[in-house]
C-alpha cells in the first residue's frame, strides 16, 4: 500500500467497481451484437463469396474476443507506472551554510606483551600486584 502526504484528487481515483462492471457489460453486448449481425449477413447476403467466409469467421471468433475484452477491467487497460523518486523526500536545494567538521576517529592498537612484561588488569593494576 502506498502512502502519500497529500489527499488523492477526484480525477486520480479509480472507477467504482459498479461502473467498471457496467462498462464491461456494454462492451460485451456490443461485440456480441456485431457477431449476431455478422451471422445474419453471412446467411442473408447472396450470392455467396469471399465475404461470406469473412462474416463466418467473425461470427466464430467474436465470442472469444468479446469475453477477453469483457474480462479486462479498467486496471488492466491502464498502464500505471509509479516513479519511486516522487515518494522520496526532496534533497535540500541549497547546500548547508556550515560544513560539519569531520568526526574524530579514535584508533586503538593492541600489541602483544614482550616476554617477561606484565599486562595491566581491567582495574589498572599490574598482574599479581593487588
Amino acid at each position: 500500500m502506498k502512502s502519500s502526504s497529500h489527499a488523492p484528487s477526484a480525477t486520480s481515483l479509480p472507477r467504482a467497481p459498479r461502473d467498471d462492471v457496467d462498462a464491461r457489460s456494454i462492451r460485451y453486448l456490443v461485440t456480441m451484437g456485431i457477431r449476431v449481425a455478422c451471422f445474419v449477413l453471412m446467411v442473408v447476403i447472396t450470392p455467396y463469396g469471399w465475404y461470406t467466409w469473412v462474416f463466418g469467421a467473425a461470427a466464430i471468433f467474436l465470442p472469444y474476443i468479446a469475453v477477453v475484452f469483457a474480462n479486462v477491467g479498467e486496471e488492466g487497460r491502464r498502464n500505471r507506472r509509479e516513479d519511486p523518486e516522487a515518494a522520496l523526500p526532496a534533497a535540500p536545494s541549497t547546500p548547508a551554510a556550515s560544513v560539519a567538521p569531520e568526526p574524530r576517529v579514535i584508533r586503538i592498537e593492541e600489541t602483544r606483551p614482550a616476554p617477561g612484561e606484565t599486562r595491566p588488569d581491567a582495574d589498572g593494576t599490574r598482574d599479581g600486584a593487588a
